[in-house]
């Protein structure tokens, strides 16, 4: 299948990628050439069970985005348990969904605006693989194919309001039904954080909670300062993180892991010592490059834009692929 992105087909038209977070919803509007044309930051409605409100706020961008010409598609991607195949929000903790049909809603919040075109949906973190991973079109970064990048096993760990994961392996983002790489739920066993779950400890919301700062920025900037509650708080992030990665990496054999996520922001002060971490559980094994998101925390929307390009090729494909209409001649048998 041929990627629009890279193909930079000028008879495709720009494409809004929307990333829902557990805080705020971003959105990248771009060009086939992947020109970020628009930009905008909201915050995610609360208290919206069912997706009404979030369907509205993305039917509000889409509207934006055709003031600036004729959109040819939009992807949504969700956090928590996703289903890909039927557009369905399985689980999402941090917004309160359960088995919610947010494609379902988004669409007929769109066409209620009258604007028609195809909808992409995914899960956050696995479009965020793909944006970290995905060769970039000439100018905008790699585009060898041997990039260690976009071969083997690679995972994507974005460290926000939550903790998930994604495994690409060989350019292929792992699904498994919604179901992979939720390790933020996963209960821990042993130790001072026993009965939490990994996201309690070792997220960027977990971290200004338990240090009682306004974000994980703040909660940085008190460990520089050498505040001891902020500083524990920091150690125990990076001690369960740390834990998670190397879990990931055993059973997967990752030889690169790339940390993402507003936590990452912060550079070395993380990286430095959750390589150390991850070496300490792995001795013997191979350890993985631990990368910082070429993307930040926009590679959701990025790659948000990307599947809704996937989308739209799939399309141009199947229309190309299709058998010619045959006109009968006059008075054949039809």
């Amino acid at each position: 299948m041929t990627d629009i992105l890279t193909a930079g087909d000028p008879g495709v038209g720009p494409v809004l990628g929307v990333d829902v977070g557990g805080t705020s919803i971003k959105a990248r509007l771009t060009d086939a050439a992947g020109s970020v044309l628009q930009e905008h930051r909201v915050p995610t409605p609360r208290g919206d069970d069912q997706a009404a409100q979030l369907a509205e706020v993305v039917a509000d961008l889409a509207a934006a985005a055709s003031d600036a010409g004729p959109l040819d598609a939009v992807g949504v991607v969700v956090p928590g348990v996703a289903d890909d195949a039927t557009g369905v929000s399985v689980l999402a903790v941090n917004l309160g969904w359960r088995d919610v049909p947010v494609l379902e809603r988004v669409r007929a919040a769109l066409a209620a605006r009258g604007i028609d075109v195809p909808v992409a949906f995914g899960h956050d973190v696995r479009a965020g693989a793909l944006a970290e991973t995905r060769p970039q079109p000439p100018g905008r970064g790699d585009v060898a194919p041997d990039h260690p990048l976009h071969r083997g096993a690679v995972a994507f760990v974005p460290v926000g309001t939550g903790l998930a994961s994604a495994l690409v392996v060989d350019g292929v983002v792992v699904s498994s039904g919604g179901w992979a790489g939720e390790i933020g739920q996963v209960l821990v066993q042993h130790g001072p954080h026993a009965g939490l779950r990994v996201e309690q400890v070792a997220s960027a919301g977990a971290v200004a909670r338990r240090a009682g700062t306004e974000s994980a920025h703040a909660a940085m900037l008190r460990v520089r300062a050498g505040d001891p509650v902020a500083t524990r708080v920091w150690n125990d992030c990076v001690d369960v993180l740390g834990e998670a990665i190397a879990w990931i990496t055993a059973v997967a054999g990752c030889h690169a892991v790339v940390v993402g996520g507003g936590l990452a922001e912060s550079g070395a002060m993380l990286l430095d010592p959750l390589r150390a971490a991850v070496a300490d559980r792995l001795v013997g094994l191979r350890t993985p490059t631990l990368l910082p998101a070429r993307h930040g925390d926009a590679a959701g929307a990025i790659g948000a834009g990307l599947l809704a390009r996937d989308l739209l090729a799939g399309h141009e494909l199947a229309r190309a692929t299709e058998p010619a209409a045959v006109t009968a001649p006059s008075g054949a048998p039809r």
